[in-house]
């Protein structure tokens, strides 16, 4: 008897840039990658919030800079929207301010344009739950969280129930948001956690509501904000 074919889950697509060519670049790159198909395509925000809402794609590639509604724009609305849909952003730069912005809009990713093989890597990387951040850009990120370090001081303990205000976080999520702020992936918690990359996405999840943030990357910003963690430690 011949043997079963594995059954995999497309990730369905949608391709959002104000260059047609890039589009087209994009579309027969990720053609050939397999369990990816791109659904639709949009040439700005306001037609990237007119497809995802119309045909609920799991992951959304979006350039930053568009007319009439910017990519950032664009994020936070179809966040609002179509939650679940993981979004990916792609820059020509890597502006600091772009970059922020796009982590409060609640994007899961953030890639400069270099390379559009990368994209398919980062298209599975935000599906299996981890932020997908260009080396220069997740260099930035963690400059960023050792400023917000040492404007704020020591880190205070994790949040207890008594702190008003605060969420509550287990010690094992304490462990694996501290690490999400280090750039480890599911894979590297895991293994040093001693742990199934099951149970850290589902840790993540949690910390995500309790956080009341979109990403992973969100969660770390905000965590260090608050003094949660310190991303300099282990």
């Amino acid at each position: 008897m011949p043997p079963v074919p594995l059954v995999t889950d497309l990730i369905r697509v949608l391709v959002v840039d104000d260059h047609v060519l890039f589009r087209r670049a994009l579309q027969v790159v990720l053609a050939v990658e397999e369990g990816i198909e791109v659904v639709a395509e949009a040439a700005d925000g306001v037609e990237a919030v007119r497809e995802a809402e119309r045909t609920v794609p799991d992951v959304i590639v979006m350039d930053v800079g568009m007319p009439k509604r910017g990519g950032i724009d664009a994020c936070r609305i179809i966040k609002q929207h179509v939650p679940s849909a993981l979004i990916l952003m792609l820059t020509g730069s890597d502006d600091d301010d772009d970059l922020f912005e796009a982590i409060r809009a609640g994007a899961d990713g953030y890639l400069l344009k270099g390379v559009t093989e990368d994209i398919a890597t980062g298209i599975r990387g935000v599906t299996n739950g981890e932020s997908q951040l260009s080396p220069a850009i997740a260099t930035k990120l963690l400059l960023e969280f050792r400023h917000i370090q040492e404007r704020h001081g020591a880190p205070a303990p994790a949040p207890t129930p008594e702190l008003e205000g605060r969420p509550h976080l287990t010690d094992r999520e304490v462990e694996i948001l501290q690490r999400v702020a280090q750039g480890r992936l599911n894979r590297e918690i895991a293994t040093e956690l001693g742990i199934s990359e099951h149970t850290v996405r589902s840790h993540i999840r949690n910390i995500l509501e309790k956080l009341q943030v979109h990403s992973r990357t969100e969660a770390a910003m905000y965590a260090v904000r608050q003094r949660l963690i310190d991303p300099g430690g282990e």
